[in-house]
């Protein structure tokens, strides 16, 4: 099975009991949350099923959904 790792970014409504249920709901699932962003935005970075991505991601699109979008996760480099 793939895995994807990804960063979920909340609305500003969403509350971090929020993002607490969604981390437990992917954790549940055999997600691992690699990092808790809480300062900048509210949201986590996680290493997830593409399966798992794939169901987030739809339900990102509902205009009631607490997730704003959700990208990639990855390394960047910078070159001079």
């Amino acid at each position: 099975m793939s895995q994807s790792r990804s960063i979920i970014v909340f609305k500003e409504s969403a509350s971090m009991e929020d993002v607490r249920h969604l981390m437990d709901e992917v954790k549940q699932n055999g997600g691992h949350i690699t990092n808790v962003y809480d300062s900048l935005f509210k949201g986590f970075a996680a290493v997830m099923s593409d399966t798992q991505l794939h169901t987030l991601q739809s339900a990102a699109k509902f205009r009631s959904s607490v997730i704003d979008y959700i990208e990639s996760d990855g390394i960047v480099t910078t070159f001079a």
